[in-house]
């Protein structure tokens, strides 16, 4: 299941964050690469024990936990610390999958890598290329968002980014431990939320076709997540 959501972040804190990325000092992208990983990936990001990177990636969850579309997609357990990459003058990164775990620095957490994001902080027409390109049960697919938006995607996915021939791309990008480990499962669930909502607009929450729906939504919950 893959999932665009728009405006996650607002152009006032889009604007925040790239103000302050503009003061930090980027270092090679390749140091949270894998082995695999690090042989395609040319690009540049900020540290991640940066206090500038710490604090716009806490501006970020906050934002996440306010998003209703990325809570009913994802039904996260565990985020990982949003990072923040550039890429530019030809910077890319070649077709690969994400770690299947990743070890927040410094604590004892590991986050299960069941959906990865990208979060984009610059507009499509700032840079040419680009591209997030992502490899899906529904083919292949180019993403390329308005500031302040998301994509979330299956971290089982083999996906690109174009190289960067004009201009910089900037994004923030993340993964998490969804509630519910199977990706069927979790677009079935999302699938049934959406419904249940639309639904509740039109007859209102006390409709019992909305409660009836809820309820299974609900123990169908019970009967998949982790806790």
């Amino acid at each position: 299941m893959l999932v665009c959501i728009p405006q996650v972040l607002n152009a006032e804190q889009v604007a925040y964050c790239r103000a302050r990325m503009a003061e930090a000092d980027w270092v090679d992208g390749r140091v949270t690469a894998g082995a695999q990983s690090a042989t395609v990936k040319y690009n540049s990001q900020l540290p991640e024990n940066s206090p500038i990177a710490q604090a716009l990636g806490d501006l970020i969850l906050d934002a996440l936990v306010q998003s209703p579309t990325f809570i009913s997609a994802a039904l996260p357990l565990k985020i990982f610390p949003p990072l923040f990459n550039r890429y530019e003058n030809g910077g890319h990164f070649g077709v690969h999958v994400d770690n299947a775990i990743r070890h927040v620095a410094g604590t004892l957490v590991r986050v299960r890598t069941d959906l990865s994001v990208t979060l984009f902080l610059t507009e499509p027409e700032e840079y040419e290329g680009g591209e997030l390109v992502i490899e899906d049960t529904y083919g292949t697919q180019a993403i390329k968002l308005a500031a302040g938006a998301l994509v979330l995607y299956p971290s089982s996915s083999l996906h690109r980014v174009e190289p960067v021939t004009h201009g910089a791309r900037i994004s923030s990008f993340f993964w998490l431990q969804s509630m519910v480990r199977d990706n069927a499962d979790r677009a079935l669930l999302y699938d049934l939320d959406q419904s249940i909502q639309t639904l509740a607009n039109e007859k209102g929450l006390g409709d019992a076709h909305v409660l009836r729906l809820s309820g299974i939504y609900h123990n169908l919950i019970r009967r998949w997540a982790d806790t």
